[in-house]
């Protein structure tokens, strides 16, 4: 149902876009925000921005997300509508928030290689090539939200994100509340 508690609809779709660090969640939702005129939100910049955090992880190099306050933070925004939120993670958003999951997969090898041009080494390259392999964020986003809205896109290539964005714009453009 693409409405709030009050019974309101909203006019235009919200779509997480998930998967593994270094799939092209980033962008991707930028060229299909740019596409579509829907917001984009990286979750990871409105966590340092606002502070939703609860410190910094020294092992994984990364702030200990608050999870209840990004969706505080989110609430008013979300029921709007037509919203893009880009995360590395989906379990903890409320269901009605979305009416499409996208979760982007990459190839382990194409991975391995985007991960360590942007510095990941040790346990934290470790820990997102285990999760790619093991498809830990697509089981995650089947686990959470219905089968139906839930789809996984290939992101190996400049060419599959250009298809993924075609493909959701077709998708936002036919979107009915």
């Amino acid at each position: 149902m693409a409405g709030d508690c009050n019974g309101r609809r909203r006019q235009r779709p919200n779509i997480l876009i998930t998967g593994t660090p270094g799939t092209g969640k980033s962008t991707t939702a930028s060229a299909l925000a740019e596409a579509t005129n829907l917001r984009h939100i990286c979750i990871g910049d409105l966590v340092k921005e606002k502070n939703l955090h609860s410190g910094w992880d020294d092992e994984l190099e990364c702030y200990i997300i608050d999870e209840d306050l990004v969706c505080d933070e989110l609430e008013d925004v979300m029921e709007g509508g037509g919203n893009i939120v880009d995360y590395h993670g989906c379990d903890f958003f409320p269901e009605r928030w979305f009416d499409r999951v996208v979760v982007l997969q990459t190839e382990n090898s194409i991975l391995y290689d985007r991960l360590t041009k942007r510095g990941y080494s040790g346990t934290k390259l470790t820990n997102n090539i285990e999760c790619e392999i093991f498809q830990v964020l697509l089981d995650e986003a089947r686990d959470s939200y219905r089968e139906e809205i839930v789809v996984a896109l290939q992101s190996n290539t400049i060419e599959d994100i250009s298809n993924n964005v075609t493909s959701l714009t077709d998708w936002i453009r036919t979107w009915q509340p």
